[in-house]
């Protein structure tokens, strides 16, 4: 029987994890998914996947001491995958409808698209395929295009405080880091589990990305 690198999917209690899961096992993952910091501990690798909102998912996070558990992971160097609100949630805060604390993990800050740009009004939330283009040194950037579309849906975007974290801009009302990186951290604004082949390649990136740690 083949063993698959077991990675932690995180369930803080903020929407159906199914599809996340699925398409990380077609990149060949072994997925467990937790929301206690015991399953965190045992995996090669941690994906925080997001839906919701900021203010509720911290919240969550810290009630379960799955914040903690995340740091310890990140910090034993294992590798650590952000989906959307998983990249958010590694910065200093968030203004979604109260200004709440991050994990703090990078630098920075997130805050709601301006509604108007240039004086024209801007779409938000950023619903769609949009273009992401890649940047950086990153072990996951060798597997990757310069360019791929990717599918969005979020209407808060992170402002990284160090320009060197990011690793993929997309343009909506301007360039934001559509994906950012740091170490053993890799995390994404987009939704791969939804963007069909692009999505394919990344979680493949990913998962070769695992087994060689």
């Amino acid at each position: 029987m083949p063993t698959y690198p077991r990675v932690a999917l995180i369930d803080y209690g903020a929407g159906n994890l199914r599809s996340v899961a699925k398409a990380l096992e077609r990149s060949g993952l072994g997925v467990e998914w937790t929301a206690d910091a015991a399953g965190v501990a045992r995996a090669d690798a941690v994906v925080l996947p997001g839906v919701g909102a900021f203010a509720a998912a911290a919240a969550n996070l810290r009630a379960k001491g799955m914040d903690e558990a995340v740091r310890t992971a990140i910090e034993s160097g294992r590798p650590y995958l952000g989906l959307c609100l998983g990249l958010q949630l590694l910065f200093e805060d968030s203004d979604e409808h109260a200004l709440t604390r991050g994990l703090g993990l990078l630098r920075g800050h997130v805050r709601r698209f301006p509604e108007r740009v240039a004086g024209q009004p801007l779409r938000v939330p950023h619903i769609g395929w949009n273009e992401v283009r890649w940047s950086g040194e990153h072990p996951m950037r060798s597997a990757l295009p310069e360019r791929d579309v990717y599918y969005f849906v979020h209407s808060y975007r992170a402002l990284p405080g160090d320009a060197s974290d990011q690793a993929g801009t997309c343009d909506y009302g301007g360039a934001f880091a559509a994906a950012v990186a740091h170490r053993n951290v890799f995390a994404v604004q987009f939704h791969p589990e939804k963007s069909q082949a692009a999505g394919k390649r990344l979680l493949d990136a990913f998962a070769t990305w695992v087994r060689a740690c």
